[in-house]
This record gives C-alpha cells, sequence and structure tokens, in this order.
C-alpha cells in the first residue's frame, strides 16, 4: 500500500519548517505517512492543485508565501474562518472529493496568548506590522478578542482597506509603517489593566530580507512583543524588546500551534503536544 502524504507548498519554500514539524509528530504518533516541501510557482499554483486532485495518497497541503489569497479562487469550498479572513493556509480533501480551504493561523496566532487573554482588560490595543496574508489573520483574531487595531503598512491606504474590510465596526488606525521607525517622545498613559501588543506580521527581520525598523519608544510599558518570523527564530526585534524588559513570544510558537490544527485534518489524529520542549529544541538545532 502506497503510503499516504501531506505537504507544504510556496514560493520559496526550502526555509520551512513544517516537514521537520509533521515529520516529528507523525514518528511519535506512529503514523505511517508522509509530509514533504514542494516548491509551486503562482503560475503553476492551478496544475498543481489538479495533480493533486488525481493522487488518492495526498491529504492536503499548507499554503505558504505567495499563494495564501491567490489559491481561494481555485478551491470548491472555503470554511467560514477562512472565508472571513480571505486567506487559507490549509487545504484537505472532503470525503466528496472537494478541495475546501481553511485557516489555522487565527487558533495558532493565539494559543501562546491564552494566558494574557484569560482574564478580561480596561483596554486592548495592537499594533500589528505588515498587511500580508498572516496579517489578515491576526487582524481578525484580536479584532474578535476586543482589541484596538494599529495596522502599519508600507501602504497606508491598503492597510486601511484591510481594516474596512475584515473588522469595520471598529474604530482602528493605520499609519504608515515608518512611523514607527523613528523615535517618539508620547507620554503614555496608566497601562495598568491594559493589555498591549506589538506584532511583527511582516517578513522584515526574516533571514534574506531587509531588518524591521521598530524604535521600541512606541511600545508601552508592559507591552508584548510577538514575532511571527521562524528564520531565525530569535529575531533583531525580539533581542530588542527583550533589553526593554518586555514579554515576547517567537513565530515557532504560532507556527507550532497552527501545525498542529492541520495536523488533525491530514492525518486524523491529534498532534502528539506533550512533546512540544524537544521539538522547539529540533527546530532550533
Amino acid at each position: 500500500m502506497t503510503e499516504c502524504y501531506a505537504e507544504v507548498i510556496g514560493d520559496p519554500i526550502h526555509q520551512s519548517k513544517s516537514p521537520a514539524i509533521h515529520g516529528f509528530w507523525l514518528e511519535k504518533a506512529g503514523i505511517a505517512a508522509g509530509y514533504k516541501a514542494t516548491l509551486v510557482e503562482a503560475s503553476g499554483l492551478e496544475t498543481y492543485l489538479a495533480d493533486r486532485r488525481a493522487d488518492p495518497t495526498w491529504r492536503g497541503c499548507n499554503v505558504t508565501m505567495p499563494h495564501k489569497q491567490a489559491i481561494l479562487p481555485l478551491l470548491d469550498r472555503l470554511h467560514p474562518v477562512a472565508k472571513t479572513v480571505g486567506a487559507v493556509n490549509t487545504v484537505t480533501r472532503a470525503q466528496d472529493g472537494a478541495l475546501v480551504g481553511w485557516n489555522t493561523d487565527i487558533a495558532g496566532f493565539l494559543e501562546p496568548l491564552d494566558a494574557a487573554l484569560a482574564h478580561p482588560h480596561l483596554y486592548r490595543m495592537a499594533r500589528i506590522l505588515g498587511t500580508g496574508g498572516a496579517a489578515r489573520a491576526i487582524v481578525v483574531a484580536l479584532s474578535e478578542q476586543g482589541f484596538t487595531i494599529v495596522l502599519a503598512g508600507r501602504n497606508p491606504d491598503k492597510a486601511r482597506g484591510l481594516l474596512n474590510e475584515l473588522t469595520p465596526e471598529g474604530e482602528h488606525y493605520s499609519p504608515p509603517l515608518s512611523h514607527f521607525a523613528q523615535a517618539t517622545d508620547f507620554a503614555f498613559d496608566d497601562r495598568e489593566g491594559c493589555c498591549d501588543l506589538i506584532v511583527n506580521a511582516s517578513p522584515l527581520g526574516m533571514r534574506g530580507q531587509p531588518p524591521l525598523a521598530f524604535d521600541f519608544s512606541h511600545a508601552p510599558p508592559g507591552s508584548i512583543a510577538y514575532d511571527i518570523v521562524t528564520d531565525p527564530v530569535e529575531t533583531a526585534f525580539l533581542a530588542d524588546a527583550k533589553t526593554q524588559g518586555l514579554e515576547t513570544i517567537d513565530g515557532l510558537s504560532m507556527l507550532i500551534g497552527q501545525a498542529a490544527a492541520a495536523f488533525e485534518k491530514f492525518f486524523g489524529a491529534p498532534a502528539p503536544r506533550d512533546a512540544d520542549d524537544e521539538l522547539r529544541k529540533r527546530l532550533m538545532e
């Protein structure tokens, strides 16, 4: 019997840690299946899906840059969360053969914030840097958690358009990304009982990409700094946040969380999360 498999697709794809994560869980769970990384260029996305439809051993795929939005019209159905976000990071095949798009980024992003969000706050504000597919999921996730959103991008009009599309009822803001590169002397008010997040939702700071220019004078006291970049895991943004005495969350936290939701969809069993510490060590080798 041919072994079933899932995979991650994107362009580029060599940097993906998903094969290591899913491979680790498959081994721990004793599941006879595979998981690989497959380079799919934008021009080949439709052909890729047509080929996988005809492959009975294919269980689905994770979707990364630049396909999270481009794949939408090529699928048969969208889970309501994926439809709301307007981006897909996981595709599975239903029993009727339909290709279904999911978004597990919301669950993955919120998982490491569970403790911080477990109790009410007087006020919640998130400064989100970046306007790509991952940022869409983060905006939806945090607006549903009662955050006022400050969405900063190189194109403020794009940021404003995303806010109007994804969370039209809220009082949100869309300054240019460059606003946060320069120091500010703004005097933050008393943050007791407040929850402040600074989220790098862009590829800036990733290996091979330009650095993220963020001056921590824009971070209110007690902020949590969260970077979704996974290569390197310890980004300059997070290192700077630590020197400011801020709590930090790295990209592996979101990556592992969203992968766990996808793993169960692919292989019909929960990811063995009791081995997370071992997994993180392996991913950082």
